[in-house]
C-alpha cells in the first residue's frame, strides 16, 4: 500500500508528522492517559441520565445502555483511527512536464523512484498510520487529482506574449533600416492615405495601422510607388526602375517599397521573422490555428516592428462599473490617473504576489503536517467521540483539496488571455483582429484583472472553507493559516521592487 503525495516537501513533513503521530500515541499510551476518556465518558452519561429527571424510567438502566455505545464507538475510533496499523510507503511523483506545461496545472502521477523502500525511515524510525486515515489520506489525494485532470488544458498565452514582448531586433543595421522604412515608406503611405480618404473596412482600418499593411502592399500608388531615399546594397542599381536616382560606387540602388519589405531573401519582413525563436513561433502557430501562416507571422513581426502599439480592443472585452457608460471628460481624466496608479502600484504587488505563490504549496504541506500531529490529541480531547473524528476527517480532506483552488487559479491565471483575446474555436472570439500581445498592448485595461487573479490564490481556498461551513465543519483556520504562513514572503518579495524604485529616484 502506497500513500501519494505531491512534491518532495510534501513526502518529507508527511513521514515527519507520522513519526512524530506515532511517538505521542505512544506516549499516551504508555502513560495510560488514552484510558481518560473511558472514565469521562462514564462520568458524563452518569449525570446526564441523573439530571433528566425521575420520569425516564430506571436511571442505571439508562445510563448503562448510554455508556455501553459510548464506549462502543471510542473502541471503534481507537481501532481504526488511533492505533497505527499500517506502515508507511511513501512514493515520490514523477511529473509529466509537457502535459503540465500544456494543461497548466501540475498532475502528479506515481511511479517508480530511486528512493524506493529505503527512504520510508527518518533517523532510523519508520512510521505506521491508522486505517481510518490511512483511508482518508488516499481517498483525499484521489479525488483531488481527480478533480485537478477535470481542469481543462489550455495555453499559457500570458507566457507566450511575454516571450513575444521580450523579442528584440537585435541587429541594429536592421532597426535603423526599419526606421528608415517608416521614414521613406510608411509616413508617405499614410500621408497619402489621409489625403485621398478612401473607405475602408474595419479589417482595413487595423491594417493600415502598421509598415508592413497588405493594404499599402496590395493596392495601387502606395508602396509600388515609393521608393528608399538612399542606396541599398542589397537590391543592384536598375536603369529603369532608379532612373533619376544617383549611382554609387557600391552599386546598390533603391528598391521599391514593396520590393523592400517583401522580397523572399533581403527583405525586410524575412529579416525581421529571423529575429524571432523558431520554437515561440512554433508554439504560437499551435495555438493560433485559426489564421493562416502568413497572418500570424505578420502579427508576429508587426508586434516586433510596428511604430506603435495598436490596442486590440481598448479593454472592452469584460464589464467594469467604472465611469459611465459613455465616457466623460472626469471619466477619462479618472481612469488615466489610475491606470498610472496600478501601473506604479503593480512594480511591487506583482513581485510580492509571486512570492506568495511560491509559498503557499510550503504552507499548505506544512499545515497537512500539524494536523497529523494532532491528530492523537484532538481523538483524546474530543473523547474519542464520532464527531470529532468527522470533523477532523473533513478537515483534512479540505487542506488536501486546497490544492485543487491553487491548480484552478493558476490555470485561469495562465488561460485567461486566451479566453478574452483569442480561441482556437474558430472566429469566437471576443475581438476582430489578432495580435499575439494580447493584454501586454492593452496592459492598462488588463492591470485589474492581473491584480484580481493575483488574489485568487488566497480568495477561492477561503471561499472553499467558508463553503465548508455551511454543512457545519468549521476550517476557517487553514484560509487564516495560509494567509499568515505566506504575509512575510509577499512582503519581502515586494521589497525588491521598493529598492529598485528608490535606486530609480536617486
Amino acid at each position: 500500500m502506497t500513500l501519494y503525495t505531491a512534491d518532495y516537501l510534501d513526502y518529507y513533513l508527511t513521514l515527519v508528522a507520522w513519526i512524530v503521530n506515532n511517538g505521542i500515541w505512544e506516549v499516551l499510551v504508555a502513560s495510560g492517559v488514552f484510558a481518560i476518556p473511558f472514565l469521562a465518558i462514564v462520568i458524563h452519561e452518569w449525570l446526564r441520565a441523573r439530571s433528566e429527571g425521575a420520569d425516564e424510567g430506571n436511571k442505571g438502566v439508562l445510563s448503562s445502555i448510554r455508556i455501553e455505545n459510548r464506549v462502543f464507538v471510542a473502541i471503534v475510533v481507537i481501532m481504526f483511527a488511533g492505533i497505527p496499523f499500517i506502515d508507511v510507503d511513501l512514493s515520490t511523483i514523477s511529473f509529466d512536464t509537457s502535459r503540465s506545461t500544456q494543461c497548466q496545472v501540475n498532475m502528479p502521477t506515481p511511479s517508480a523512484t530511486g528512493w524506493s523502500q529505503s527512504f520510508t525511515t527518518l533517523n532510523n524510525q519508520s512510521a505506521k498510520v491508522p486505517i481510518w486515515w490511512f483511508f482518508m489520506h488516499a481517498i483525499s489525494r484521489a479525488v483531488t487529482g481527480a478533480a485537478v485532470a477535470a481542469i481543462p488544458c489550455g495555453t499559457d498565452l500570458r507566457q507566450l506574449r511575454m516571450d513575444i514582448d521580450a523579442t528584440r531586433i537585435a541587429d541594429p543595421v536592421l532597426a535603423q533600416e526599419v526606421a528608415d522604412f517608416s521614414h521613406d515608406c510608411y509616413g508617405p503611405a499614410r500621408a497619402k492615405l489621409f489625403m485621398s480618404r478612401p473607405t475602408l473596412s474595419e479589417q482595413q482600418m487595423y491594417d493600415v495601422t502598421w509598415i508592413g499593411s497588405s493594404f499599402f502592399l496590395d493596392t495601387a500608388g502606395y508602396y509600388d510607388t515609393y521608393h528608399s531615399s538612399t542606396p541599398r546594397t542589397a537590391w543592384p542599381y536598375d536603369a529603369t526602375r532608379d532612373a533619376g536616382l544617383a549611382q554609387v560606387p557600391s552599386g546598390g540602388g533603391y528598391p521599391t517599397c514593396a520590393q523592400w519589405w517583401s522580397d523572399a531573401s533581403n527583405g525586410l519582413r524575412a529579416r525581421l521573422l529571423a529575429q524571432v525563436d523558431a520554437d515561440l513561433l512554433t508554439r504560437l502557430g499551435n495555438w493560433a490555428g485559426f489564421i493562416s501562416q502568413t497572418e500570424l507571422d505578420d502579427s508576429v513581426i508587426r508586434a516586433i516592428a510596428s511604430p506603435r502599439q495598436q490596442k486590440l480592443n481598448q479593454g472592452a472585452v469584460y464589464t467594469d462599473y467604472g465611469g459611465q457608460i459613455d465616457m466623460t471628460l472626469p471619466n477619462i481624466a479618472s481612469r488615466a490617473a489610475s491606470d498610472v496608479g496600478m501601473a506604479l502600484g503593480a512594480i511591487g504587488f506583482f513581485p510580492a504576489m509571486d512570492a506568495m505563490r511560491q509559498a503557499l504549496p510550503m504552507v499548505l504541506a506544512l499545515l497537512k503536517m500539524g494536523l497529523v500531529i494532532c491528530i492523537p490529541l484532538v481523538l483524546l480531547m474530543g473523547t474519542y467521540d464520532l464527531k470529532t473524528l468527522v470533523t477532523t476527517s473533513c478537515v483534512q480532506f479540505a487542506l488536501f483539496f486546497t490544492d485543487f483552488w491553487f491548480q484552478l487559479a493558476r490555470w485561469i491565471d495562465s488561460t485567461i488571455l486566451d479566453a478574452l483575446y483569442g480561441s482556437g474555436w474558430s472566429y469566437n472570439r471576443p475581438h476582430a483582429n489578432f495580435d499575439p500581445l494580447m493584454g501586454l498592448n492593452n496592459a492598462f485595461g488588463d492591470m485589474i484583472l492581473n491584480f484580481v487573479m493575483a488574489m485568487m490564490f488566497l480568495v477561492l481556498p477561503g471561499f472553499w472553507v467558508t463553503a465548508l461551513t455551511w454543512s457545519g465543519i468549521r476550517a476557517g483556520g487553514v484560509a487564516q493559516g495560509l494567509v499568515n504562513g505566506t504575509k512575510d514572503a509577499q512582503t519581502a518579495g515586494g521589497k525588491g521592487s521598493d529598492m529598485l524604485m528608490k535606486a530609480a529616484k536617486r
